[in-house]
């Protein structure tokens, strides 16, 4: 699993409370939506992070 990277975020409350709805309706965390909303985006403009390979023999 990649490690996490833990940073404050400062959000106005309407975009918060925004987030937070969703992330319930979608049985999310706030901050896994967060993180799931940032993915897409990045897959959407190719710029998602490339995956490690494995090299053990």
């Amino acid at each position: 699993m990649p490690k996490k990277k833990a940073f404050a975020l400062r959000l106005n409350e309407d975009m918060f409370k925004a987030i937070e709805k969703w992330a319930a309706d979608e049985f999310r965390s706030t901050n896994g939506q967060i993180e799931w909303m940032l993915m897409q985006h990045l897959k959407q403009a190719k710029r998602d992070p490339k995956k490690k390979e494995d090299k053990t023999p």
